[in-house]
């Protein structure tokens, strides 16, 4: 995004306990996540009670019939059928009835499994996860991997050809059962020290993992976020969040990146479906707010290429560009989309990029915010994209704006690039502020009913509870 104004850097030296080199001034309905089915029934019933014997005919008494032993245990699974009860002994005087089988052991329950994650739904209805972040929790069902690692330390930002790096201590923060991170793990390696999120894995098989940013267009490379700075809790499980401040910020896919060509992401004018989990915490006031809080498609040269260069999903008040209702930057925070050179809640005929009246602010502690970027042959050629937002604890979304591109030059076809970005601008605008949970970009232009599909998968999740 390109430079508005000068905003000054804030050192995180003393909240981090390292040295930085500050980045460069610019300018509620739980039900997926079920537990394992039990085990199958067991493989056989108890057998049944030998048969005791009778006391055999005579003068005397017969012998007592021997007890009849009880059935063997059945294998785990459902309970076994119990033994049948022994038939008595035969005529004589005291035979005695056998003793009754002992059922089978009830089955252990089966492992736990996960519900399936907003990758899962995307995929069963055409659109594949090219990338998927969470500090939080597993985006697909199966995953089992790290979710990112923590530095504990020092660490080395980006300074071409040198690539960040940290020169303390790491280790990779995992799943637990029912995939939320292990919080635990980061408390005990952090505990006496200070720790920051260096890599953001990428849940999907492309490895698009996020890493500190390189210096680009209009902001020099950027520190990590403290890894303690934002607890939360998912469905009662302790989760650390991504609080970015001024400085921070990542990237995948790009000429000076770790990461440095971006796999599988939409480039040019290619529909794509992009969501962050975000909220309206750690924001600046609208009017002094800096570029750009922004999660998704960005340049790969980190420079400003023009319009329509970029296509991210931006939650905020629209720094120096557009605005929703009722107008005026103080009056967001907004879901928008960042196309590069402009903020855009959407597109009026009469105010532009102005008071977009069917987008509304989302004044919420955890935010669902949603992008998507479709083809220039919808709307008569005029393009399309859509932007859906909502309370990410309850609730479906709202439809913010569906209509046409901004009617300027560059975004009617697009000309996205394919790089990733997290808390900056396209150009490594490194000034603006907020707080992250997960996000996904995906190929494809998603419909209503699938990216509320994705809507219901985080309530089920239970942010905050």
């Amino acid at each position: 995004m390109k430079k508005i104004s000068t905003v000054v850097s804030v050192s995180l030296a003393a909240s981090l306990g390292a040295v930085y080199v500050s980045c460069g001034s610019f300018t509620s309905t739980p039900t997926d996540f079920s537990l394992g089915t039990g085990g199958s029934t067991g493989d056989t019933a108890g057998s049944t009670g030998a048969t005791g014997t009778g006391g055999s005919l005579g003068d005397t008494a017969g012998s007592t019939g021997t007890t009849g032993t009880g059935g063997s245990t059945g294998t785990a699974g459902t309970t076994g059928t119990g033994g049948a009860r022994a038939t008595g002994g035969t005529t004589g005087a005291a035979g005695t009835t056998g003793t009754t089988g002992v059922g089978g052991t009830t089955g252990t329950g089966g492992a736990m499994t996960v519900a399936s994650g907003p990758c899962d739904i995307l995929a069963a209805a055409g659109n594949t996860c090219a990338a998927a972040h969470s500090t939080v929790r597993a985006l697909y069902g199966s995953y089992t991997g790290p979710l990112y690692q923590v530095c504990r330390g020092a660490f080395r930002i980006s300074a071409p050809p040198a690539l960040p790096a940290c020169t303390g201590t790491t280790r990779d923060i995992g799943v637990v059962a029912g995939g939320y991170a292990d919080a635990a793990a980061q408390d005990t390696f952090c505990a006496g020290s200070t720790c920051t999120i260096f890599i953001i894995y990428d849940q999907s098989p492309n490895k698009n993992d996020l890493w500190p940013s390189p210096p680009g267009g209009h902001g020099t490379a950027c520190n990590p976020a403290n890894a303690t700075a934002l607890k939360t809790t998912l469905n009662g499980h302790a989760v650390y969040g991504i609080s970015i401040a001024t400085g921070m910020g990542y990237r995948a896919g790009c000429t000076n990146c770790v990461v440095k060509v971006p796999k599988n992401t939409a480039t040019g004018d290619a529909p794509e479906t992009e969501y962050m989990v975000t909220s309206q915490n750690n924001k600046q006031p609208g009017n002094t707010e800096g570029c750009c809080f922004d999660y998704g498609n960005a340049e790969t040269s980190s420079n400003d290429d023009g319009n329509g260069t970029m296509e991210a999903v931006y939650f905020g008040g629209g720094v120096a560009w557009g605005t929703g209702t009722p107008g005026g930057h103080t009056n967001g925070p907004w879901v928008m989309g960042d196309l590069e050179n402009g903020l855009y809640a959407g597109w009026s005929s009469t105010t532009t990029d102005q008071n977009i009246l069917s987008n509304i602010p989302l004044r919420f502690n955890f935010v669902t915010a949603v992008i998507v970027g479709d083809t220039r042959d919808k709307n008569t050629n005029r393009g399309r994209f859509a932007i859906y937002g909502a309370d990410a604890t309850v609730g479906a979304l709202i439809t913010l704006y569906d209509g046409i591109r901004p009617a300027k030059t560059g975004y009617v076809p697009m000309a996205k690039q394919g790089s990733i970005i997290l808390g900056i601008g396209g150009d490594d605008s490194n000034t603006g502020t907020g707080q992250w949970f997960e996000g996904v970009m995906a190929s494809g232009a998603a419909t209503l009913p699938t990216v509320n599909a994705i809507q219901a998968n985080i309530v089920a999740a239970r942010y905050g509870k």
